[in-house]
């Protein structure tokens, strides 16, 4: 998560929401972004789509069984549909997002009959970095 919150903060450095994404398989980096969406001119390079992308491509396949994201927001609901797509073993996120989150919050898709494939959740590691860094990057675009 160390890795994932030090991307995020990166991401808050060049202007995105700073929210950071890591792939994990057998103790080995796959993947490790930050959000990309203004970079990218994409409201889809969120870090985790971005993360199972380069994970994917580092795999050579379609899927990432057995692989943990360690991602430093709750995904919202189109980053949740491609962890079930993508059938990652294990997401572990620091800071719930009641607004957009889909994991705990909103949708909660993987509890929905009909998710494919439910991932297991663990939430609040580095909750506390995590949330000052996004408060801190949302206030000040209301200044």
């Amino acid at each position: 998560m160390e890795l994932a919150l030090d991307l995020a903060a990166d991401a808050a450095a060049a202007g995105e929401a700073p929210v950071g994404a890591v792939i994990v398989e057998n103790g080995k980096v796959l993947a490790a972004v930050g959000n990309r969406m203004r970079a990218a001119n994409d409201p889809t390079a969120h870090a985790e789509l971005e993360a199972i992308r380069a994970a994917l491509a580092m795999r050579g396949t379609g899927r990432l069984d057995g692989c943990d994201l360690y991602v430093t927001l709750e995904p919202c609901a189109m980053c949740a549909g491609a962890i079930a797509h993508a059938r990652l073993r294990r997401v572990i996120y620091a800071a719930a997002d009641p607004k957009a989150g889909a994991v705990d919050n909103g949708v909660r898709l993987f509890d929905s009959p009909n998710c494919h494939h439910r991932p297991e959740i663990v939430s609040g590691i580095g909750e506390a970095r995590a949330s000052t860094m996004l408060r801190a990057f949302f206030a000040k675009l209301r200044e």
